[in-house]
This record gives structure tokens, C-alpha cells and sequence, in this order.
């Protein structure tokens, strides 16, 4: 494990602290860096599932946390430290079985992300810090009943200057959605991953010293329409 580096590693639904139980760990906290590998979709080994399904409910909140090492959630230590600055976002795929499905063959959707806030120069990953490595989302109200895969994500952007240089730190969580509208419904359009990046995008390709940063580009698709919360 390194130091600075950091794993998405536990989860909640509402108030119930779901710990590890649906989460497809990666071997260490190292990041994936090749935007074409069928890594970056769930990490290393993310294409296989685990036993464990978390329950979830449309239109309710869900959280996703990640810390630097393995089995440690003191507050005392930054989620991910090193100056690891960059974006956070969180991508949900509706899948047939979410403790089989392989996300590289599925369809994302974005359903939350914080980029860069220029005014008090606050970034995703310093949310993390701030809030003991949790980053709380709503899972759409108007999708279908069903297993999904929520992939949370930090970009990790203080080497990004140079082509390959950024770093994706990913987990893909194992969930059954409950939603009032039951299995009927439509599922938002969605993205491969790999395939929704380019190493030469602005938002990861960049350096963040610059002076006068001013604006960031979040990479992949925009937040999924209003219209499905």
C-alpha cells in the first residue's frame, strides 16, 4: 500500500453503514493510469464480483468512501493525501446481475461529480478530506427497479501535466435498487468505460499549478437529466 494513494473501499445506504460489504476491492491502492484499460472501468480485478449485494432506493441517498489504507477509517488521516488534487464522480450501470455483470461491458450513466470550485480553489478530493472520505449522492428517483454497479471515482491531477500522468482511483460497488416505479421504466443513456475518456482531455490532461486556473472541465458525460431525479 502507498502512501498518499487511497481505495474506495466502503459504502452506505441512507443511515446503514454498509462497510465492505459490496464492494469489489482492488488488489492495493495503487491507480489505474491507462484511460483505455478495461481497468479504469472497476479497477483491477473489478471485472470479477463479490458475494455481497447493498440495497439501495431510488430517490434516496447513498455514499460511497474511500481512505488511503485498507481497514483504516480514522477521520484522523486524509482520504487521499499527497496533493492528490482533482475530481470526484460517481457513475451507476444497470446490469442483469450485479455480482457477475462485468463493468466494461456495461453502459454508465453519471449521477454526481464535483470538479473545481475556483473561488475558494476547492477541489473534489478535498471534499473527501473534509468529510472523513464520504461523498453522499441521490440515486435517481425515475430508474427501473433492479441491480446496478455504482463506480465512484477520484482523478487525481498533480502530475496531469504530461500525457498519462493523471491517476484514477476507482471502486465498483454491487447494488439492488428498489424504486417506486418498479422494473418498467427508462434506464439513462450511458457510456463505455473505457471509452468515455481520452488522455488528451482537458480535464485530464492539464496542469492544475498554472497560475490563474480559473475553470475545469469535468472528463465524461454530463450528470444525467434533472428530469430523472
Amino acid at each position: 500500500m502507498v502512501t498518499a494513494h487511497a481505495i474506495f473501499q466502503q459504502s452506505a445506504h441512507g443511515s446503514v453503514d454498509d462497510a465492505k460489504t459490496c464492494v469489489r476491492l482492488p488488489p492495493s491502492n495503487s491507480p489505474v493510469t491507462d484511460v483505455t484499460a478495461s481497468d479504469l472501468a472497476c479497477n483491477v480485478g473489478g471485472s470479477k464480483g463479490v458475494t455481497g449485494v447493498c440495497e439501495a432506493t431510488a430517490g434516496l441517498s447513498f455514499t460511497v468512501e474511500m481512505h488511503q489504507q485498507l481497514n483504516d477509517r480514522s477521520c484522523a488521516t486524509q482520504a487521499i493525501g499527497g496533493n492528490h488534487f482533482g475530481p470526484v464522480l460517481v457513475y451507476m450501470s444497470k446490469v442483469a446481475d450485479a455480482a457477475t455483470a462485468d463493468g466494461a461491458a456495461g453502459a454508465w450513466f453519471k449521477v454526481d461529480e464535483f470538479g473545481y470550485a475556483a473561488g475558494n480553489k476547492t477541489w473534489g478530493t478535498d471534499l473527501l478530506n473534509a468529510n472523513c472520505g464520504k461523498r453522499t449522492f441521490t440515486i435517481p428517483a425515475k430508474i427501473p427497479a433492479g441491480d446496478y454497479l455504482v463506480r465512484a471515482e477520484a482523478i487525481a491531477l498533480h502530475a496531469a501535466g504530461q500525457k498519462g500522468g493523471a491517476q484514477f482511483y476507482v471502486s465498483c460497488f454491487q447494488v439492488k435498487v428498489a424504486s417506486s416505479i418498479g422494473a418498467a421504466g427508462q434506464v439513462p443513456a450511458g457510456v463505455k468505460i473505457p471509452g468515455a475518456y481520452s488522455a488528451t482531455d482537458p480535464g485530464i490532461l492539464i496542469d492544475i499549478y498554472a497560475s490563474g486556473l480559473k475553470t475545469y472541465t469535468i472528463p465524461g458525460p454530463a450528470v444525467v437529466d434533472a428530469s430523472f431525479f
